[in-house]
């Protein structure tokens, strides 16, 4: 599977899997956790990468 970037990687915790999607996704995923780039960038800050705070942060970006 082919995987290119697109845009600029917004994740501010540096790691091995920076700017690299599929990778981070993957690594992610297991743990039951979404990577930083689905969250707004105030909620990337918390380092929270749950699902239930990315539904959080959401539901906030609606109000």
């Amino acid at each position: 599977m082919s995987c290119s970037n697109k845009r600029e990687c917004p994740c501010t915790y540096p790691c091995a899997n920076h700017g690299k999607c599929c990778e981070c996704v993957a690594y992610h995923r297991p743990s039951g956790e979404v990577p930083a780039c689905f969250f707004s960038k105030e909620a990337e800050k918390t380092y929270d990468r749950s699902i239930r705070k990315l539904a959080e942060d959401r539901l906030k970006q609606r109000q």
